[in-house]
């Protein structure tokens, strides 16, 4: 009846669709705090292709539809920094958000050797939290976004991967 939803590599002919979808995505995230300048929302369509380009980013499918999107990359100090997670409103919920993570943490291993995980979501975005928590990550500090946003910071070891229920 239904298409099941595929995880892969993103092609840089998906950086029109992922920037799209991070749009209405943050959405919701900006809402949150009364910040519409958030950076999910006011990154140019260049940007994001260069990201495609050079970072490990990974989409969700639903036939030719990306509807959820992930980046990952390493830092200096040899974390991988994971962001701009995001699923289409329509299917949060039904775990491919953690798929997601799994994909980009696996290879984050794999082609880049990363030990530990970090990422960062703002301090009341409790759906956010609560993936994160579920998956594994740990808070280890807070910062503030360039936006203004409080954030907590969250960090992992590597080879505890995101559950993909």
């Amino acid at each position: 009846m239904g298409m099941s939803v595929t995880i892969s590599v993103a092609a840089e002919q998906d950086a029109e669709q992922i920037f799209r979808l991070q749009y209405l995505c943050f959405q919701s995230e900006a809402a949150l705090y009364g910040n519409y300048r958030i950076d999910p929302l006011v990154q140019p369509l260049d940007s994001v292709r260069e990201e495609v380009a050079k970072d490990c980013v990974f989409v969700a499918r639903l036939g030719d539809e990306v509807v959820g999107s992930v980046r990952g990359a390493l830092t200096d100090d040899g974390a991988a920094a994971i962001g701009k997670l995001c699923v289409h409103p329509r299917l949060q919920g039904h775990g491919i958000g953690a798929r997601l993570l799994r994909a980009a943490e696996s290879a984050l291993v794999e082609q880049h050797g990363a030990k530990r995980f970090r990422l960062h979501t703002g301090h009341r975005s409790e759906g956010n939290l609560r993936l994160y928590r579920k998956v594994g990550y740990q808070t280890v500090g807070t910062s503030r976004g360039e936006d203004g946003v409080p954030m907590i910071v969250l960090e992992k070891p590597a080879g505890s991967f995101a559950a993909t229920a």
